[in-house]
């Protein structure tokens, strides 16, 4: 299910949680109303006000999927959204979360009225036949929970008395919640995406390089040991940080910490036909972004302007602060290339290269966690270089850099 239509889904699911729970929040609002002495607006505004608030309580428990912390700090939220007895959610093996009274007893019948809604799938109206007479659980409601591999489980509600709008409550609650688990599986499915895309430029580093690199450090063993052991100290450096194990995020000081040592062990094989500009803005250093998505756009300056020519290649990095954003730009002298292939390339229809790799998996990363707006903007031709501009949000929801211990670059 894509994302736009999971929001409208989720938009739906909000219309119709004020409906279920009009009568609920009518209440409450005006009891909360009455103990405070103020004014919220007409009965009608306050239940949505409390409806809304209840719904927006329980989602974010619910976005890391249907596990027993996430039932038991949600089932609270979804009964007082409902104004049952009691409420419990289940996967498809056992009770995760009741809230309410009558647990000791109702557990086990609730999960074979959820064995009959596995094998329905429709949502149920049935008696509970307790015969405890100081049991307020006399009728359930039981509606399927659902996500990307079908039926997760159930949303199970109790009330005194048989009700068709709590039956019809109960399905559209259990429709807004089998909408937040579909986002979360979304947002896991977003994670896996971006640790395959990293996984994919850890491959590009290929074993060439580090061949070339090491054989850039052994030359200067014997007529310069100091600058052969920096060098190595910066591959290290290097390796470490490029096949680390944590963290979706990083900071424009870290990688470009990383940049500079990749530059450096460059240098050391190419010499001084390599020349390198770096222009950083000293605010804009902890910023968080994508694990690695400028150092691809490097190596790919670095590829087109030394090694696909025999001129002085020139490379000039810029990290400027743009009020809410930061924008970084990658240009270079190189041999630039065609625009149509570079479209081709960034559509995924030609891969093999660094660019191949780098550069789409860049542009897909940047999109996937700032939207397309924020897609990177690449300036070239034959024979005029490449010019590669990032804009990246200062502050941007769930964009947390994970510290590695990289020391700032010096600008």
């Amino acid at each position: 299910m894509s994302p736009a239509l999971l929001a409208v889904l989720a938009l739906a699911g909000a219309a119709l949680l004020l409906g279920a729970g009009w009568a609920a929040g009518h209440w409450q609002a005006r009891r909360g109303e009455r103990a405070a002495g103020l004014d919220l607006g007409t009965p009608v505004e306050r239940a949505t006000f409390h409806t809304l608030h209840t719904a927006s309580l329980a989602a974010p428990p619910l976005r890391a999927g249907l596990t027993e912390d996430a039932a038991r700090k949600a089932a609270r939220r979804l009964r007082s959204l409902l104004g049952t007895e009691a409420l419990c959610l289940t996967d498809r093996e056992s009770v995760l979360a009741w809230d309410g009274p009558g647990a000791d007893h109702h557990e086990r019948r609730a999960m074979a009225r959820v064995a009959v809604l596995l094998e329905s799938g429709r949502s149920q109206s049935v008696r509970t036949e307790c015969q405890r007479p100081d049991c307020p659980l006399k009728w359930a409601v039981v509606a399927p929970l659902t996500g990307e591999d079908g039926m997760l489980g159930a949303l199970v509600a109790y009330g005194s008395r048989e009700s068709a709008v709590l039956v019809r409550a109960a399905t559209e609650v259990a429709r807004w919640v089998s909408v937040q688990l579909e986002l979360s599986e979304l947002d896991r499915s977003r994670t896996r995406l971006m640790e395959a895309e990293i996984k994919a430029l850890r491959a590009q580093i290929s074993p060439h390089f580090i061949f070339n690199s090491l054989a850039a450090i052994a030359s200067f063993v014997r007529t310069d040991p100091e600058h052969a052991r920096e060098l190595l100290l910066e591959f290290a450096d290097f390796t470490r940080y490029s096949f680390r194990r944590h963290g979706d995020f990083t900071t424009l000081a870290e990688e470009l910490r990383s940049i500079q040592q990749y530059l450096a062990l460059a240098g050391a094989r190419f010499g001084d036909r390599l020349k390198v500009t770096l222009q950083v803005a000293p605010e804009v250093l902890p910023v968080a972004l994508p694990f690695l998505c400028l150092q691809p756009l490097v190596e790919n300056a670095v590829k087109h302007g030394l090694e696909d020519s025999t001129e002085e290649c020139l490379i000039t990095i810029t990290a400027q602060d743009a009020g809410a954003e930061a924008v970084i730009t990658v240009e270079d002298n190189g041999v630039g290339m065609d625009p149509a292939l570079l479209r081709r390339i960034l559509a995924g229809e030609r891969g093999g290269s660094s660019s191949g790799i780098g550069l789409p998996n860049v542009d897909e990363r940047i999109r996937q966690v700032y939207g397309d707006a924020y897609g990177p903007v690449i300036e070239t031709g034959v024979g005029a270089g490449m010019k590669v501009t990032i804009r990246i949000p200062k502050y941007r929801a769930g964009v947390h850099s994970s510290p590695s211990g990289h020391q700032p670059p010096r600008p």
